[in-house]
């Protein structure tokens, strides 16, 4: 079997594999990502998907142990094949410890760029450089460094290290110092864009929802967690 789009399952002459994850032992067509292993094996999805026409991306993130392997890795399920003897567990959602109030539109030009992070960031001053937010991250961006350049008030580099940030929020729950670097990164690519010219695919993202062409199901399961 493998799967088509949209998650349906196609009878490819029923190759599978075995692998647990969240404690199941399950059956997975060859070449599927989690997020398909898990669909095709008849067990609900409880939280919200992003890519499932629900939620946000970055919410099935999973921790994998592949066999032969000490230490599970951060992964996201969306993205991830299944694979013979692989082990994985859901991760619940990290929030920050704290709200991080701005107003964009209050902020003035960009000589208060560094100021405007210190105010609203101010752990980010604290970072212990344990490389714990980059050992986190699934999407293997260097976390530490942007906080680091964040700090120095190199708000252009830092914010475009976070541009393949999906909030996952992993490098949340990983910062013993609190400083929630996901927040942070989108913090400073709202600010970028705040004082620049509007990227082109967000322009297009935009007119999509207006126009109802990005439809989100407020009503499907799990789109209220």
């Amino acid at each position: 079997m493998s799967l088509a789009a949209g998650g349906a399952v196609a009878d490819t002459g029923g190759m599978t594999l075995s692998l647990v994850m969240d404690g199941h032992a399950i059956e997975a067509p060859e070449g599927a990502s989690l997020i398909q292993a898990w669909i095709a094996a008849g067990l609900p999805l409880t939280e919200n998907v992003g890519c499932m026409g629900q939620g946000v991306c970055g919410a099935c993130r999973v921790l994998v142990r592949r066999p032969g392997e000490r230490i599970a890795a951060a992964a996201l399920a969306c993205e991830t094949r299944a694979e013979a003897g692989m082990q994985v567990a859901f991760i619940d959602h990290f929030p920050a410890r704290r709200p991080h109030a701005y107003d964009l539109d209050a902020m003035g030009d960009s000589w208060a760029a560094l100021r405007q992070v210190d105010a609203v960031f101010p752990e980010a001053k604290h970072c212990r450089h344990c490389g714990g937010c980059d050992a986190a991250c699934p999407k293997q961006i260097e976390v530490q460094k942007a906080v680091t350049l964040a700090v120095e008030g190199r708000v252009l580099a830092a914010g475009a290290l976070f541009d393949h940030c999906v909030m996952c929020n992993l490098c949340v729950a990983a910062c013993p110092e609190h400083i929630a670097p996901s927040h942070l990164g989108q913090f400073l690519r709202r600010m970028a864009n705040s004082l620049t010219l509007r990227p082109g695919d967000l322009i297009e993202r935009i007119r999509q929802i207006e126009d109802g062409a990005q439809a989100i199901d407020l009503d499907s399961p799990g789109s209220r967690p």
